[in-house]
Parts: C-alpha cells; structure tokens; sequence
C-alpha cells in the first residue's frame, strides 16, 4: 500500500465558534485515523525520532502498536517513558523534537507522532478502569519541590522505584505551568488532573499551599529527614520592558492575565478573581505563552488582539500550529514593530497622562532586521521617525520568565547563575548543595513541558543513584 504523503490532519473546532468559547480546539483522531496514520511509519532500524524525544519515548514500538490496535499496550509503552502523555500530545512541540528527525519527513510530512501519542494517552484515560501495579516501598524519602513538568516527571519515576515522594506545591492545585499557564483550550485542566491522580496511585503525596521559601525552606526539608531534595518550581518571575507607562491600570503580565483566566476561571460568571474585559489587547511578544495571552484576550470578549513582535513572521519562536490557530480566530499581527510607550489617562479631560490612570494607547516604532546576533536571529534595528500609536486599552508583557530568587535566597550554599537559574551539573541536575538536585525552568529559565520533564527524569535517575551510594 503507497504512503500517504501528508499527516492526517487533526479535527478542530470551527474558528468562529472556538474563538468565543474556552473547550479544546483539536478533538483527537478518531481510531480510524489513528491506525491509518500509524501505518504511515516506515519503523525504521535506528529509531531517529527517539532520539529526538528528550526523554526518549519508544516511538516505533508504540506505532507498532497502534497498528495493531492493541492501544492499551502503547500506553504502556509511553509510560514507561513519559508521566505526562496526555499533556505531552497536546503541547510538545513535537514538530521540533521527534517528528524533526522522523525519516518519512526527508521525502513527505513526517508521521503525526504527537497526535497519536494524544490519541493512545486519551484511549487509556477513558477505558482504562483498573489500578497500576504498585512498586514495593524502599523507605527511603525524597521531597519534590513543585508540581509542574519537572516535578511530576521526577516524582513519577521516582514513586515507580519505591521512593515515599512528597511534592510541595505553592498554589492550591497540583500542576504548575500545566494549571495556571496553559490554557484551557490547549489543555483541558481535567487532563492534568486525571495524570496527577495516576501519580498519586504510586504513592505520591502533593501537598498544595505550601511556598519553598516562606512555609518552609529546602535547608529544613533534609534537617526533617527527606534524604534528597528535587527543586523543580519553575520559572514563575514575569520579565518587564521597563518602558513608560508600565505602572498603568491594565498592564498585565502575562504570567498574571493567564493565571487568572486559567487556574482562577476569570471568564466564569462566579469567579472570585477579576480580570480586565478589555476592547482593543496589545500583547508584546512571540512565543506560546503570548499566543496563549491573546487568544484567551479573544475569548474574554475583545474586540481587537494584536501581536506586537519585532521581528518578522520567520522568527516567530511560537508554534506554527499556535500562530496558524490564532489567525484563524482574528488575532492580528503587528510584526517588526517594538513597543517604545504605554500611553495612559486619567479621565475623560485628561487623555494622555503618563504617570497614572488607565491604558489608552501603544505607542510603537517600526522595525527592520539587520545582521544576524550571537545567537543566530536577525537583530531589530528601530526606524527612526516611524512612530505610531495604537488605540489599546490593555498590555499583556509577553516577553519571557525568570526563576523566582525565593529558594535561593533562602537556601544555603545554592549557586545560581546571573540570571537566577540554579547552576546544576547537565548530565545528573546536582546543585552546588549537596542532596539537591534541581531541573527545568528553574534551571533553564522558561522552556518548554517536555525540556522540563527530560530534566526532571535525568535527576530521579541521580538521587537514585545518590541515595543508593550513602545506603
């Protein structure tokens, strides 16, 4: 039978209706799809696309599966690499990671491999009615410090090896960037739940309203007998552009506007927590993370979103799948333009004053790429002369993370870098401080789901390894 050139497409939502509703936009291959897309894997000897997965999921075998309809036992397959597969087939960039490095992508598209690791985790979580088989306690005790990515992948492998993990978690809910960042349109907050649920089966405790820090610090954590401790709490410190006019009402960043939306169910008639219904949304920035600011701005009621970037629609860090989706719902893309102010007023005498009030306008200057920076990307060069302001009455910051100085402040002997991520050996996450180990965004600064569980499986495998060596 001749392969099929082009990945089947995933079913979505219409643009029109999506954009004014908060369900999930992709609905999943059916089981059909499912299996006809896996019969486009040419399952090849050298498997390049594990070695494109950062925590190196057995892709052809669990293709194999699936063409074979046995879709229980490719889940099994997933799990024994991935905590998190429902969360990673909807928001790993797969068309970077594995599917980049897929052969049948050298002369077609490369197989779906995200869509059916979705589809399986999905399948699993519906008809799935029994419990996993529990590992045999070792006595040993580790202590997680948050629940995103990174802490749920260290604390999942490490429960499966017999380990009494406890993960500590800030918020009120289980899941970090997974609950308050993403939302729930990209991923359903249930998915999250039911994969936090299946750790808690092995035997993972998660207390929530706890801050590392302040409730108690990682110092006291080894003193009251954890014998290592994984600090995974992420990047949660929103980054600013320090132009005029940040102080104003309606400036979020977007690390705050999604919080509220996300795990604070802003849009909800009864929410508790507010959130501005603005007309006119300017996000700064082009990553997922803006992508997800402006089209959770559409749906909270906004009449115009657009995406302030200053470079061209190439260098766009987003997925293409993000952007593509955001078009068709209407977000408008102002590109090569750099915002220069944030134009404010008090009230209706006073349109344009500067220092307090609300927003009223975004002052932006166009842009033109010069020659190439240290780093490969084509640097902005502002045109002088070109300024031009847009009527906005809402500015979401969308211009990256750093790791919350928190923990470091309050942890002896615990080096980080100049910019505040904790400085750790790559190949095991051990920090300068002995039995901490750390990993992902509080290592890296902002990443993405899949960096941070590779990093978060590479130090369960080393407080293994530690821990075994002092018994």
């Amino acid at each position: 039978m001749a392969i099929l050139p082009k990945k089947h497409d995933m079913p979505v939502q219409n643009a029109e209706i999506r954009s004014k509703n908060f369900e999930e936009v992709a609905l999943g291959y059916s089981a059909e799809i499912a299996v006809t897309e896996a019969s486009r894997c040419l399952n090849c000897k050298n498997s390049p696309c594990v070695e494109g997965c950062p925590v190196n999921v057995a892709i052809p075998d669990f293709i194999s599966k699936i063409k074979q309809k046995d879709f229980e036992a490719a889940y099994n397959i997933i799990s024994q690499s991935s905590s998190l597969p429902a969360v990673c087939g909807r928001v790993c960039p797969q068309e970077t990671q594995c599917e980049s490095k897929c052969t049948l992508g050298i002369k077609f598209e490369p197989v779906g491999i995200g869509r059916l690791e979705r589809f399986v985790a999905d399948y699993h979580n519906t008809n799935f009615k029994g419990e996993p088989d529990l590992p045999i306690t070792n006595g040993h005790r580790v202590a997680v410090v948050g629940s995103g990515p990174s802490g749920l992948a260290c604390a999942g492998d490490l429960a499966k090896k017999g380990y009494k993990v406890t993960v500590f978690e800030a918020l009120h809910l289980a899941g970090g960037v997974l609950v308050y960042g993403i939302p729930e349109f990209r991923l359903p907050k249930e998915i999250v739940n039911k994969e936090v649920e299946t750790l808690k089966k092995y035997g993972v405790e998660i207390q929530t309203n706890i801050v590392i820090g302040k409730t108690i610090n990682v110092d006291e954590l080894l003193e009251d007998g954890f014998e290592a401790v994984f600090i995974g709490s992420g990047a949660g410190l929103p980054r600013f552009m320090g132009i005029k006019g940040e102080s104003l009402k309606g400036v979020y960043s977007a690390n705050e506007f999604l919080t509220r939306a996300n795990l604070m169910k802003a849009y909800k008639s009864n929410s508790q927590t507010p959130v501005m219904h603005a007309k006119n949304v300017a996000v700064i920035g082009g990553g997922n993370v803006a992508m997800d600011a402006a089209r959770t701005a559409l749906r909270l009621g906004a009449e115009n979103v657009y995406i302030i970037y200053r470079r061209s629609m190439e260098e766009l860090p987003a997925r293409k799948e993000e952007v593509e989706h955001a078009m068709e719902e209407g977000v408008k893309f102002e590109i090569l333009r750099n915002p220069v102010e944030i134009i404010g007023y008090k009230n209706s005498e006073d349109k344009h004053d500067p220092k307090n009030g609300f927003v009223s306008g975004l002052k932006v200057i166009e842009c033109k790429l010069g020659d190439p920076d240290e780093r490969g990307r084509r640097k902005p060069i502002e045109i002088a002369g070109s300024e031009y302001i847009i009527d906005i009455n809402c500015v979401i910051m969308s211009i990256g993370t750093s790791p919350n100085p928190l923990i470091k402040n309050t942890t002896c002997g615990l080096e980080v870098n100049r910019n505040g991520g904790i400085i750790v050996e790559e190949q095991t996450g051990k920090t300068s401080k002995k039995g901490v180990f750390a990993g992902g965004d509080a290592v890296t600064g902002a990443a993405t789901v899949i960096l941070a569980m590779g990093a978060g499986k590479t130090a369960a495998k080393a407080i293994d390894e530690y821990i075994k060596a002092k018994v």
